[in-house]
């Protein structure tokens, strides 16, 4: 059964492991390993991923029993021929020119999504912003800063991570920026 910890969680949701950072546990995610060799608090979640369910973040959402917008999806772009990593709320989408004006370049579009798995080590539906094969330039929407704490992909599907906005922001040297819309 999973633990509270404080939080209201959907049905499919199995687990919440608060982690202090630091080590000690076992070997995680490239994400999770990275989070924890940087000392940084946060907080796994997982749940039963359904792959009939039409988005992976609404899913996640649902599951957890976390309001939509505080649970955002990484998404890769392509600006002016530059992989770029989106960090959107899945309330929203992304607005693919303020992704490009965001980063000083002139035209985004969504990347090949089997590109975007071979350069983030990752798989759709599961990709972090974080302990990805090869760094890419990460703009996380602004909205992440109204909250204390957000949820991003762990690195598979049916695993997230809580961690603060601040910390997600300096991990991934992000860019903060208006890049979502409802």
């Amino acid at each position: 059964m999973a633990k509270k910890s404080g939080k209201q969680q959907g049905a499919g949701a199995r687990e919440a492991r608060p982690n202090k950072g630091g080590g000690g546990g076992r070997a995680g995610t490239p994400a999770t390993v990275a989070l924890t060799a940087a000392g940084v608090p946060f907080t796994v979640h997982s749940y039963d991923h359904d792959p009939s369910h039409p988005s992976y973040g609404e899913e996640a959402a649902e599951a957890m029993g976390v309001a939509p917008d505080r649970v955002f999806k990484t998404l890769v772009a392509d600006v002016d021929g530059a992989l770029t990593v989106a960090v959107v709320p899945v309330a929203g989408q992304l607005d693919l020119k303020a992704l490009a004006a965001a980063v000083g370049g002139k035209r985004a579009a969504m990347a090949d999504p089997a590109l975007a798995e071979r350069t983030t080590g990752y798989v759709r539906g599961g990709i972090s912003p974080l302990g990805q094969r090869r760094r890419l330039p990460t703009v996380l929407d602004e909205s992440a800063a109204r909250h204390d704490t957000i949820c991003v992909s762990a690195g598979r599907r049916g695993l997230e991570v809580e961690l603060s906005p601040g910390d997600l922001a300096g991990l991934t040297s992000a860019t903060l920026a208006p890049i979502g819309r409802a």
